[in-house]
């Protein structure tokens, strides 16, 4: 069942972590009291010991523009 309330709290109930970056960010508002031990707690368990890759949607680094040809351009005469 989804919970629409903020959205850090928009999940399903027990769906584990998906990423490192997401297990620190829940481990934050835990700290900072926004969410519950339980809830902490519960999201653990269910990821268990899996290893999880550092962010979900690596951050893409921007490509290098492509730099135009000078064509020469024939004198007529």
């Amino acid at each position: 069942m989804l919970r629409r309330f903020w959205p850090h709290e928009c999940i399903h109930s027990g769906m584990p972590f998906k990423s490192k970056a997401q297990r620190r960010k829940f481990a934050e508002l835990l700290v900072e009291g926004k969410i519950t031990d339980e809830a902490y707690e519960r999201w653990n368990q269910t990821t268990g010991r899996k290893v999880l890759p550092e962010r979900l949607h690596p951050e893409t680094k921007p490509s290098a523009k492509k730099k135009k040809r000078v064509v020469a351009r024939r004198r007529r005469g």
